[in-house]
C-alpha cells in the first residue's frame, strides 16, 4: 500500500478463536472490508421525494427517471455519509408545519443501511420562509433558535452530524434578495450567529457532531474562524466547499488551502464538492449563481476529463491527514445545483466514467475484497487495509488508530 496512505492504514493481529474458544490453528478464514472509516459521501436529496412522497423540496431533488432500487443501489455501492436538505424555506414553507415526516423517514431509511446522516444546515440566510419577513429581530432569533434545538433534539440519534450554520462570511452583507437571517446577523454580527448555532445545537445534543462550513476560502473565513475559536465557541471541523464549476482548481491549490485551515488543528470535511463534465462555466463568472444557461449538457470530452480529475482531486484529499470527509454534491445530472452537469450519473440514470473511476478507489484501491488467509500455529493472522470495519468469515472486527490486536469467535 502506497506510503501516502500510511494515516489512513492499520495493522492488526488478530487471534481467531473456535466454539470452544480455543485458537483456530492453521485454518483458512475469509478476510473482507464491510465499510470505510473514512466519510465517503454525497446529497440525498432524491432520496426525500422516493421515500417520503412529493413535497416542498422537490426543488433541490432530482432523479425523476430512477426508483428508489435503482438509486439506491447505485448510491450505496460507494458511499457511506448522506447529507439531508433542511433548508428553513423548504423545511418550513408554513409556519408551524416542518416537513418532519419526509425527512425523518428518509433519514432512518439510510440510517438502516449503515449511512451516517448529516442535516444541512442549521442556520443560513438563503432559502428562507417568507413568513419571517417583516418580524422583529427578537422573534427572528427565538424562531431560529428554536429551530435549531427542535431540529437537533428530533433528529438526535438519526442525524447527529449538522452543518451548524452556512457561509457565515457574507451572511451579514448578503444582498441577493431579502431575509430575516442577514438582518439578524448584520444586527447581531458573525460570531454571535456562530456561537448562537453552535451552542443551541450542543445543548439539545451534546454528542453531535458540529460543523462550522463557507464557500469563502479566503483570508476572511481564516479570520473568522480565529475569532470564532478565541471567542471560546467549540467547532467539531471545518466545513471547505470546492464547487468547481469553472475547472478543477487541481492538486497545488488544494494543498496550500488543506494547509492554510489544517493549522487549527481541526478535522476538514469537504462538504460540496463538484466537478462539470460538460463545457465550463465562463471564469469571469463571480458568483456562481449567476450563470444561467438554458440546456447545460454533458459531453463525451466533459466526461473523460471529469472522470481524471475526480480521481486526482480524491487522491490528493485522502493523502491529507486532516481530511476526514469527502462529500460529493449530486449523484445525477438530473435537479443538479445551477442545471450543471456534475452527477456521476447521466439524467437517465446510466454511469459516467466518473462513477467508474471513484469506484475504482473507494471500492477497489482502497478497499480489501474478500481475501482468504491462513492463520497461524497460534491461531493469529495479520490484517492490513484501510480503517474502517471488517469481518473474518463472518465475524466483524475493526481496523482503527492505536489497536494492534483483536480477537474474534467463530461459531462453526
Amino acid at each position: 500500500m502506497p506510503d501516502r496512505y500510511a494515516h489512513r492504514t492499520g495493522e492488526v493481529t488478530l487471534t481467531v478463536l473456535g466454539p470452544d474458544r480455543r485458537p483456530l490453528a492453521d485454518r483458512v478464514v475469509t478476510v473482507e472490508q464491510r465499510r470505510h472509516a473514512f466519510a465517503f459521501g454525497n446529497i440525498g436529496f432524491d432520496f426525500v421525494r422516493l421515500i417520503g412522497g412529493p413535497g416542498p423540496d422537490e426543488v433541490f431533488g432530482g432523479a425523476t427517471g430512477l426508483d428508489l432500487d435503482t438509486l439506491g443501489s447505485r448510491w450505496l455501492s460507494l458511499f457511506n455519509t448522506a447529507t439531508l436538505p433542511f433548508y428553513w424555506g423548504r423545511y418550513e414553507p408554513r409556519r408551524g408545519r416542518p416537513d418532519v415526516d419526509r425527512l425523518t423517514a428518509t433519514a432512518r431509511w439510510l440510517a438502516d443501511r449503515g449511512v451516517t446522516v448529516k442535516g444541512h444546515p442549521l442556520v443560513w440566510h438563503t432559502v428562507q420562509p417568507d413568513w419571517l419577513l417583516g418580524l422583529p429581530l427578537d422573534e427572528v432569533e427565538s424562531l431560529q433558535r428554536r429551530r435549531i434545538r427542535d431540529l437537533v433534539s428530533g433528529f438526535a440519534g438519526t442525524i447527529d452530524r449538522w452543518d451548524a450554520i452556512n457561509e457565515a462570511v457574507i451572511m451579514p452583507v448578503f444582498a441577493n434578495g431579502d431575509n430575516a437571517i442577514t438582518r439578524l446577523a448584520w444586527d447581531r454580527g458573525r460570531i454571535a450567529m456562530v456561537r448562537m448555532a453552535f451552542e443551541e445545537a450542543r445543548a439539545a445534543n451534546p454528542s453531535a457532531t458540529l460543523v462550522l462550513n463557507d464557500f469563502d476560502l479566503s483570508s476572511a473565513y481564516e479570520c473568522l474562524i480565529e475569532g470564532v475559536l478565541e471567542a471560546g465557541v467549540r467547532i467539531d471541523a471545518l466545513g471547505l466547499q470546492t464547487h468547481m464549476h469553472q475547472g478543477y482548481r487541481g492538486e497545488e491549490y488544494m494543498l496550500r488551502t488543506l494547509d492554510r485551515f489544517a493549522r487549527y488543528g481541526l478535522p476538514l470535511h469537504m462538504t460540496e464538492t463538484t466537478i462539470v463534465s460538460g463545457d465550463l462555466m465562463p471564469s469571469h463568472i463571480d458568483d456562481l449563481n449567476d450563470y444561467h444557461i438554458g440546456d447545460w449538457p454533458t459531453t463525451e470530452e466533459g466526461e473523460a476529463r471529469q472522470a481524471e480529475e475526480i480521481v486526482r482531486h480524491y487522491r490528493s484529499l485522502v493523502e491529507h491527514p486532516a481530511v476526514q470527509s469527502i462529500n460529493y454534491w449530486g449523484i445525477t445530472d438530473d435537479g443538479a445545483w445551477l442545471g450543471a452537469p456534475v452527477g456521476l450519473l447521466r439524467k437517465d440514470g446510466s454511469r459516467k466514467p466518473s462513477y467508474d473511476a471513484l469506484e475504482s478507489l473507494i471500492k477497489g484501491e482502497w478497499w480489501l475484497p474478500p481475501t482468504e488467509m491462513r492463520t497461524g500455529p497460534d491461531g493469529t493472522v495479520v490484517v492490513r487495509g484501510f480503517f474502517g470495519d471488517y469481518t473474518v468469515s463472518g465475524s466483524p472486527f475493526a481496523v482503527r488508530p492505536g489497536v494492534a490486536a483483536a480477537t474474534v469467535h467463530l461459531d462453526g
